[in-house]
């Protein structure tokens, strides 16, 4: 029995680069190991699902294709914009499409942790989001950390725009109790840290999630991409692909 044959968009970034060497130990056949100026039509048409680990600006077109061609499609990429996650949304019509700002297991069981900590502690405590990650990413707050301010705004029913203060400088005043702080830090080659803090008077509480490899974010796409195989046309993320809904 042949292999699923894989595409891989942004294959010789650091991620592309953990998907190529994991790829066949995981069950795929890479087809297509696609990156920057490479035609996505003659790359992607023969391929069974594709992975994309790009760039944001260049989603969009990824998705078209993959609608084009009928293939699942797994978005890994970040810093999109309204216009681009929209895009995306309408692909997810016609092909199912992961869409997921972060791949690792232990992350989205972060997601699950601080949906379930906000609900359980309730709203007498403040809440921070701090993430650090190498000094070469070029997107501030990571995908990661903007979700997990995003599951918190759900709990608290918070507008994200309005309510999520990116860090702070000068004399600022008190603390507003509606607000969530959000902190990104960047240096070395840290490949991603993310915390979560829930303070209140007399105590705290603090999720926290560290990755050492990317091993861990390509492991989780290809287990992703082996799921959407199987599914119908529709928008899913990881929360889907491990059963945490």
């Amino acid at each position: 029995m042949s292999l699923p044959k894989l595409g891989i968009v942004g294959a010789k970034g650091r991620m592309g680069k953990a998907l190529l060497q994991l790829a066949e130990p995981a069950g795929f056949q890479v087809e297509g190991a696609l990156d920057q100026g490479d035609d996505l039509e003659k790359g992607l048409e023969a391929c069974d699902v594709i992975i994309d680990f790009s760039v944001h600006t260049i989603t969009t077109q990824v998705a078209e294709q993959a609608r084009q061609c009928s293939v699942p499609l797994v978005i890994g990429t970040t810093g999109h914009t309204p216009k681009e996650i929209e895009a995306v949304g309408n692909r997810a019509k016609a092909i199912p499409i992961v869409f997921a700002p972060n791949f690792s297991v232990g992350v989205n069981t972060l997601f699950w942790l601080t949906r379930k900590a906000a609900e359980i502690l309730g709203p007498n405590f403040d809440l921070e989001v701090l993430e650090m990650h190498h000094h070469l990413k070029k997107d501030a707050p990571s995908g990661t950390a903007k979700h997990l301010a995003e599951i918190l705004c759900g709990v608290r029913k918070l507008q994200y725009e309005r309510d999520v203060r990116h860090g702070r400088y000068g004399l600022i005043g008190e603390r507003a109790k509606s607000e969530i702080g959000m902190h990104a830090i960047r240096g070395g080659d840290v490949v991603g840290d993310h915390t979560v803090i829930f303070a209140a008077v007399g105590e705290r509480v603090e999720l926290s999630h560290r990755a050492s490899s990317r091993e861990t974010f390509a492991q989780g796409a290809l287990r992703a991409a082996h799921w959407i195989m199987d599914q119908q046309p529709g928008l899913y993320d990881m929360q889907d692909v491990l059963g945490l809904r």
